[in-house]
C-alpha cells in the first residue's frame, strides 16, 4: 500500500479554494487526505463561549475560542506531511500568518498560496515556504509531482 499523504489546508475561509484542490486531487486519484480548521466562521468565533460559558469582555470571549480552536489546529498540523496556507484578498489574515509560522517551526513542508499583489507583504512568510503558488491548480501540480514524480503536460 502506498503512503497516504496528510495535507492540512489553512487560511482564508471565504472562497472555495479548498474544494478546488480537493476536487482536482481526487480527479488525479492521488493518495491524499485533507484536513483543515473549522471553516464555519460563526462556529469558530463562538466555540469557546458556547462550550465553556459566555464572557462579558471580548478579550476573554476570543481567548476561549482561540484556545479551543488551537486544539484542532495544533493536532492536525502536527499530523500533516504538508501544510498549505492560503492568504486571500479580503481581511487581514493574522491566523493564516500564525499557522504558517507554526508550520515552519514544526519543520513541516510548507506551501503558501496567494495572489501576486501580496508578494511584498508576505515576503517573510514566503521565505519560510518550500513553494509559493498563485493558483489552486499549482498546489495540485506540486502534490502530483511530490507523490508521483509527474509534471503537468504543457
Amino acid at each position: 500500500m502506498s503512503k497516504v499523504w496528510q495535507v492540512y489546508l489553512s487560511g482564508e475561509i471565504h472562497t472555495d479554494w479548498r474544494e478546488q484542490i480537493e476536487s482536482m486531487t481526487k480527479a488525479k486519484n492521488l493518495p491524499v487526505h485533507f484536513t483543515h480548521p473549522v471553516t464555519n466562521h460563526e462556529n469558530s468565533d463562538n466555540c469557546g463561549a458556547t462550550i465553556l460559558g459566555n464572557e462579558d469582555k471580548p478579550f476573554w470571549f476570543d481567548h476561549k475560542g482561540g484556545k479551543v480552536n488551537a486544539i484542532r489546529t495544533r493536532t492536525l498540523m502536527r499530523d500533516a506531511d504538508i501544510v498549505v496556507v492560503r492568504f486571500g484578498d479580503k481581511y487581514k489574515q493574522w491566523n493564516a500568518a500564525f499557522d504558517a509560522g507554526y508550520a515552519a517551526a514544526l519543520g513541516k513542508s510548507l506551501i503558501i498560496l496567494h495572489a501576486p499583489e501580496h508578494r511584498h507583504a508576505l515576503k517573510e512568510v514566503d521565505a519560510a515556504a518550500l513553494a509559493v503558488a498563485e493558483k489552486p491548480e499549482q498546489i495540485v501540480q506540486i502534490l502530483d509531482y511530490v507523490i508521483t514524480g509527474s509534471l503537468p503536460v504543457k
